[in-house]
């Protein structure tokens, strides 16, 4: 009965099967008696059945047990017969049983064949594709949509469909011998026959052979898009007895000059040059859009055909262990890692993805996409498959190791890799500790090892909420310091889990290291970081307030987007660093822009240090691509607790690769100090350092105005200024830096001196009014068309945000600063 309703699902007409062609007509239904089928004089080696089973009941007994057992699908249960007949009148048969020669039209999970497969060969998947049409045949226009999961495996595997035929593949004794009639004999159930192939494969012919890669070099004519996906690419390629499994551009590393570029490099890519990667039999070919074939078996040494190149790659089949230590000890070290072939080809550990998947919240392995540059994070010892030959190794391990870029060649004796790396930086003996500030979506163990690989000290791991969606809520438990002794770990390299606390329009806050309960709600007000209906019923102000009470840390996170309540929180002095963003490029440095509003408040006295985070999201951020650096002073031993100190008390800069100290008559980054109202001349000294990005000019920034600069070594220096002055100052140092094929960019910026002239206030007339302005435009937007919440909560946020205008208000006209209100304003001073 169910067969019979899911015939008509079945595939008919002409289609392919593993790449076998078949053209099926009336099937044979076979059940009560023999069928025997007239074929033209055929000799072959293979015949290859196209063939369904129905699903045979089970009989438990009284208490609902099955004895004896063999399955739904029956393992090893007679089906039939089927028979060879020759054109002498001979005859060879061949039993078919039930999960192995065939298997039923709708099968449990679990219940695969032995000796045949499902009829719809497994496919590469598109990551952003859904509602894919099937490859095969024509099943009454069935589609279903692949959920996301899914799509991460990146292949599909078509056997929920209505009905799945199967491909049972017989070698004949006799291939001489013609065969011109089949003889189909029942024994029990039902078999259903749709149709039959015939050939003189070599060997098995739906067994395909491992893995390998081919490089393709189209006609010029038919070039393409680097930037096309590999399923744009896959649609000019085909490939029979076998399946295409990535299609992607041949990626241009130097070979010559490998040694000596620098780390990260981009490779570059051509219009027409592809790596495909496929399963394949070894009687397969590749067929192209232009109707090109070109058998598998003349990759090796290559063939050219109407324009075509194609080539065989070095297969990766020497397993090899690679280890990374430090130079002159044994002992591993977690690294960044990235290996590639002559070709190009990527080369992952065996635990690794090969096709790293840099999508927002997508596949979070320990890998980095920068670009196409593709590299994973190893613990300092891992397991690779590598080609014999030349095989191309990048190591690096943050901004105080000397990144390496080495050719090594693999020969049948290989078995063992071993890489000294070489810290040639030793800050952290001088107590400085990383951080980065803002990571997402990682597991704090996955945290743990891209951080020590990224030789990041802290990574705060933070937990929030994007719609309906909450991200890291189980790992919060609020006492947690992954790494630590106490923990198991050396306390070397730490992970926390706190929380960014979000609202679209008013901004974000970062919460760092507090105990106790989660800090919520985690977001407030609506879409797109909270749900739709939600009130605003919560200020970061308050957040922060929570946040110190529980013993945490407050950062204002991607400084200083959102840009609007964060000025009330920083006049009423609730946050502790503002967070400079790499906004995911290691290359354009310290924005400019964030600057600038950093300035205003410190042009106001608002001595607020520089932190820095990555606010990484997927697998193409590297964890502390931009990094704070704090010193923990008088020789305290680090621990979260004394980092979050040393934050607080602004012992810290932030950097792109560069390293620098300052100090202001000997007072280090985040000193507040006086001098009397005559003001006087301060030394400035300084050093920088950097061993992965050339250094060009230093500058020394006063109340955000340069006032000294000079072009410094590449890699180290040291200097001194005199400067006087006559009113309150702000002292800040900054390092330029670029690589050969990148701009200049601000790759490193101080936390500030302040000093209190006597008699002279910091205060920036123009400044103050802009932040006062965000404030009223904070006051404006919970008034109008942000979600109300209740009205008393509603109330105390107003009275709340009216306090900080008021702060400064009052303080501007101290000043003697006469200015127009606005609406908001207005509203504040008279509510």
């Amino acid at each position: 009965m169910e067969l019979a309703k899911a015939v008509p699902f079945a595939h008919s007409g002409s289609c392919v099967a593993w790449g076998i062609p078949f053209e099926i007509g009336n099937p044979v239904f076979l059940r009560d008696q023999a069928v025997t089928v007239q074929i033209p004089p055929t000799t072959a080696r293979w015949f290859v059945f196209l063939h369904a089973s129905d699903i045979r009941p089970l009989a438990p007994d009284q208490n609902g047990l099955i004895s004896p057992m063999r399955g739904i699908g029956q393992l090893g249960e007679h089906a039939g017969n089927y028979v060879l007949i020759y054109d002498d009148g001979s005859e060879e048969r061949a039993k078919i049983r039930r999960r192995h020669e065939v298997g039923s039209f709708d099968f449990r999970w679990g219940e695969q064949c032995t000796q045949a497969v499902t009829a719809i060969k497994p496919r590469p998947l598109s990551l952003n594709g859904v509602n894919e049409p099937k490859p095969m045949g024509d099943i009454a226009g069935y589609r279903y949509p692949v959920e996301w999961g899914a799509r991460q495996k990146q292949l599909i595997v078509d056997d929920s469909v209505p009905w799945i035929n199967f491909l049972w593949a017989f070698e004949n004794s006799h291939p001489e011998k013609a065969v011109e009639a089949l003889r189909f004999e029942p024994v029990c159930g039902t078999l259903l026959i749709s149709g039959l192939s015939a050939g003189n494969a070599r060997s098995m012919p739906l067994r395909w052979g491992k893995r390998r890669k081919a490089f393709l070099r189209f006609p010029a004519e038919l070039s393409f898009d680097p930037g096309l996906d590999q399923h744009s690419l896959l649609d000019k390629i085909q490939v029979d007895l076998g399946q295409l499994i990535t299609a992607s551009p041949r990626l241009d590393y130097p070979t010559e000059d490998w040694e000596k570029t620098r780390q990260n490099l981009e490779p570059g890519t051509t219009l027409n040059e592809v790596l495909v990667e496929y399963t394949a039999h070894e009687d397969a070919a590749f067929h192209f859009v232009d109707g090109t074939r070109i058998a598998v078996r003349e990759l090796d040494p290559g063939t050219a055909q109407n324009g075509f190149v194609l080539q065989a790659v070095a297969p990766a089949d020497r397993l090899v262990i690679l280890r990374v230590i430090e130079a002159g000890t044994n002992k591993v070290v977690p690294v960044k890692l990235h290996v590639h072939g002559r070709m190009g080809e990527y080369l992952a550990p065996t635990d690794r993805t090969r096709v790293p998947n840099p999508g927002w919240f997508e596949n979070y392995s320990p890998d980095l996409c920068h670009g196409h540059h593709l590299s994973t994070y190893i613990s300092g010892k891992t397991s690779i498959n590598l080609p014999l030959g030349e095989v191309y190794l990048e190591i690096t391990k943050g901004f105080e190791v000397k990144p390496i870029r080495k050719m090594i060649i693999v020969t049948p004796e290989t078995e063992q890799i071993t890489v000294e790396i070489e810290k040639v930086l030793h800050w952290r003996e001088e107590g400085w500790v990383t951080a980065d500030t803002h990571v997402h979506f990682l597991s704090p163990a996955t945290a743990m090892l891209e951080g020590a690989a990224e030789g990041v000290n802290v990574v705060n791991l933070l937990a929030s909420q994007w719609g309906e969606m909450m991200t890291n809520v189980g790992d919060f438990d609020g006492h947690t310091t992954f790494g630590t002794k106490a923990a198991g770990g050396d306390g070397e390299f730490l992970v926390r889990v706190g929380t960014e606390n979000r609202q679209h329009v008013l901004g974000h806050i970062s919460l760092l290291g507090y105990s106790g309960n989660m800090i919520s709600p985690l977001c407030s007000g609506g879409p797109d970081e909270s749900a739709l209906g939600d009130p605003v019923d919560v200020l970061l102000t308050e957040w922060a307030r929570k946040c110190r009470k529980q013993g945490g840390l407050v950062v204002l996170p991607h400084f200083p987007d959102p840009r609007l309540e964060n000025a009330a929180t920083i006049v009423l002095e609730e946050a502790d660093a503002v967070e400079l963003c790499s906004r995911g490029s290691s290359y354009r440095g310290v924005d400019p822009y964030a600057l600038s509003d950093w300035y205003r408040y410190l042009n106001n006295g608002y001595l607020i240090p520089a932190v820095a985070g990555t606010d990484k999201m997927s697998a193409r951020y590297a964890v502390g691509a931009v990094r704070t650096y704090a010193k923990i002073l008088d020789h305290r031993e680090f621990s979260y607790e004394t980092w979050m100190n040393a934050v607080r008390a602004g012992h810290s800069f932030v950097t792109y690769g560069p390293l620098l100290d300052f100090h202001v008559d000997g007072r280090p980054m985040g000193s507040r100090m006086t001098m009397p109202s005559s003001g006087g001349t301060v030394d400035v000294s300084w050093k920088v350092a950097s061993v992965t990005v050339p250094m060009t000019t230093i500058q020394l920034v006063v109340n955000g105005e340069v006032r000294e600069s000079r072009t410094i070594r590449p890699d180290q220096d040291t200097g001194s200024w005199s400067v006087r002055i006559t009113k309150s100052s702000w002292f800040a140092l900054l390092v330029r830096a670029k690589y050969d094929d990148k701009p200049e960019m601000i790759a490193a910026h101080s936390s500030p001196v302040m000093i209190d002239v006597e008699g002279s206030q910091f205060f920036a007339a123009a400044d103050a009014l802009t932040i006062l302005e965000q404030i009223e435009g904070a006051i404006a937007y919970i008034d109008t068309i942000g979600t109300r919440a209740e009205a008393k909560r509603y109330k105390e946020m107003r009275l709340l945000l009216q306090s900080a205008h008021r702060r400064l208000h009052n303080r501007m006209h101290q000043m003697g600063l006469d200015h127009s209100h606005t609406v908001a304003a207005h509203h504040s001073e008279h509510d």
